[in-house]
């Protein structure tokens, strides 16, 4: 028996009027989940405790099968681990994104314009991070690369760090009310931005129309954290497939495989394909049990408010990601159990993640279905309800 989790981030919606009143999901053409719907079960999963923010941090960790309250130190550690840095007991870790802010003003009367810098390159990025490296100099602080806007702060014995905000939770918005109440990493963001103004990189950009990368934003502060061996936990060797640090990072610290695919982006530039090749091949040649696939795309699209781009995502999983895995398998004769879920939605509304229990799809294919089945938010809301979502994985694996 084969295990198969297609994580599409952020997926799940509230009805959006420029759809006709429709979700992203009940508008995207999807025949292959629907035909898996016919034959599987729908329900809800609670993907996020009542007492955690709706990070994808925790809603992943949920989803692979770890209880938060016995696990979460923060998101940033778990890109740190992805990354590399090995965090001692006195350091923490912080997500340091690139962003573009808007206006000419003092810092506070700027507004937050894109989250990711423009989705800036990786290589572009690298180039950034290594001049903040040179210039931006303060004791007990280091500063590492990661991927495209996604980047490493870790502050070593680190004082009093007060409220951080994710930079995707105040898009088009004054940063005013948001800014950090610690001084230290305040200086920090303020500073890169001066360093920032007349980069190389932002020049080029500029001249090409793109958004700039004007600041480092700080948040998602964490300590050390320590993951039990999923193989121990659940009995199967597993591997991740993903663009993002944080869910690479989950797969390392869980002792799982983590498989680098090229042209990878965590957006809908992405190579969905080469995702789905990867998930056959570590399932049926390099001897794997599980397999963790997951996509940013939708959240991304949800995050910008890209109602189109967010339905073609959702469509081309289906189509490149789904519909190859779950062919492949059956060509193969192997019998294999397959989740599709969100981990948590991310409202083209809101721009930013919510904290409603996921749609989820579980498909065996053992059983055969009769009928016809959509999968949606609103048919899977007429089933159960998982509560804790980490119960998920057990009763996935152990069926």
């Amino acid at each position: 028996m084969k295990y198969v989790v297609i994580l599409a981030d952020g997926m799940a919606d509230y009805p959006v009027e420029a759809l006709g009143g429709k979700t992203p999901m009940e508008t995207a053409e999807k025949p292959c989940m629907d035909a898996m719907a016919a034959a599987g079960e729908q329900f809800l999963v609670k993907t996020v405790p009542d007492n955690l923010k709706p990070g994808s941090d925790v809603a992943n960790l949920t989803v692979m099968g770890y209880n938060t309250k016995d696990v979460y130190t923060g998101r940033s550690p778990l890109e740190a681990a992805s990354i590399g840095v090995k965090l001692n007991e006195d350091e923490t870790s912080f997500r340091a994104n690139l962003v573009s802010l808007g206006g000419e003003e003092a810092y506070d009367a700027l507004s937050m314009l894109d989250y990711s810098a423009g989705e800036i390159s990786t290589e572009e990025a690298r180039e950034i991070i290594k001049t903040l490296q040179e210039k931006l100099v303060r004791k007990n602080f280091s500063l590492y690369p990661g991927i495209s806007y996604r980047h490493l702060l870790v502050w070593k014995n680190a004082g009093d760090i007060g409220n951080l905000t994710p930079p995707h939770d105040i898009s088009d918005r004054p940063v005013k009310n948001y800014l950090p109440t610690c001084r230290e990493i305040r200086s920090i963001m303020e500073e890169s931005r001066e360093i920032l103004k007349d980069h190389p990189v932002n020049v080029k950009r500029r001249e090409k129309g793109l958004r700039t990368a004007d600041s480092l934003w700080i948040w998602g502060e964490g300590k050390k954290p320590e993951l039990p061996d999923f193989y121990t936990l659940y009995g199967k060797k597993g591997a991740v497939i993903s663009a993002v640090d944080l869910v690479r990072g989950i797969g390392f610290l869980a002792g799982m495989q983590v498989i680098d695919v090229p042209g990878v982006t965590g957006n809908i530039d992405t190579n969905f394909a080469g995702k789905a090749e990867a998930a056959v091949k570590t399932l049926l040649l390099d001897g794997n049990d599980f397999v963790y696939v997951h996509m940013e795309a939708p959240d991304e699209c949800g995050h910008r408010g890209e109602t189109e781009n967010k339905v073609k995502s959702i469509s081309m999983i289906d189509s490149e990601v789904v519909q190859y895995i779950k062919t492949k398998l059956e060509e193969s004769g192997e019998a294999f159990r397959m989740l599709i879920l969100p981990d948590h939605p991310t409202p083209i509304c809101i721009k930013t993640h919510a904290r409603d229990p996921v749609p989820c799809l579980l498909y065996d294919s053992r059983k055969k279905g009769n009928g016809k089945a959509v999968f949606t938010e609103k048919s899977a809301a007429g089933g159960r309800m998982i509560d804790p979502g980490y119960e998920l994985m057990r009763e996935f694996i152990e069926a």
